[in-house]
C-alpha cells in the first residue's frame, strides 16, 4: 500500500478519534506528498526510497524545532514537536543501532578502499543509499568520520 493511501487511512482514524497531534502530523505528510507530486521533476508514483526520504525530512525538522524550543525553555512546544515525531516514525522502518551502523560503515570502507577523510564523500554516498530510512544521516556521518580518522 502506498504511503499516500496509508496516510489517508490514518487521517480518517485520527479524525474519528479526535487526535489533533496525529492529525497535524499526518496532514504534514500529506502536504509534502502533494508538494512532491506537483513539483516539476515528479513522474508517476513515488518510490519507497522517496517516501522514506520525505518522512525522514519531516522527522528531522520536528527534532530540530524541539531542540530549539528546549533551548528557549519552551518545553510545551518541544513536547508537541516530539509527539509529532513519534507519529511520523511509525511510517519509518526500525532504526539501526549505532553498533549496526558501524559494522555497515566498516564494510563499505573495506569495499571502497577508503583510507582517509578525503574518501568521506564516497563512503557517505554508498552508506546513505544502503541505510536510507534506517539511520539518520547525521549519525552515519559521525560514524564515518570516526572510522576514517
Amino acid at each position: 500500500m502506498s504511503l499516500e493511501k496509508q496516510v489517508m487511512d490514518k487521517i480518517k482514524e485520527a479524525m474519528k478519534a479526535k487526535d489533533t497531534v496525529a492529525l497535524t502530523s499526518l496532514r504534514s505528510i500529506k502536504n509534502e506528498i502533494l508538494k512532491a507530486k506537483t513539483s516539476g521533476d515528479f513522474s508517476g508514483e513515488m518510490t519507497e526510497a522517496e517516501e522514506l526520504k520525505l518522512i525522514q525530512k519531516l522527522v528531522k525538522q520536528r527534532k530540530d524545532s524541539a531542540k530549539l524550543y528546549q533551548e528557549q525553555n519552551r518545553k510545551d512546544l518541544a513536547e508537541e514537536e516530539l509527539n509529532e515525531v513519534r507519529i511520523l516514525e511509525d511510517f519509518l522502518p526500525e532504526q539501526m543501532s549505532e553498533e549496526d551502523i558501524t559494522k555497515e560503515v566498516k564494510q563499505i570502507i573495506e569495499q571502497t578502499g577508503a583510507s582517509n577523510m578525503k574518501d568521506m564523500g564516497k563512503v557517505m554516498g554508498i552508506a546513505s543509499k544502503q541505510m536510507a530510512g534506517k539511520a539518520e544521516g547525521a549519525v552515519i556521518s559521525k560514524i564515518v568520520k570516526q572510522e576514517l580518522a
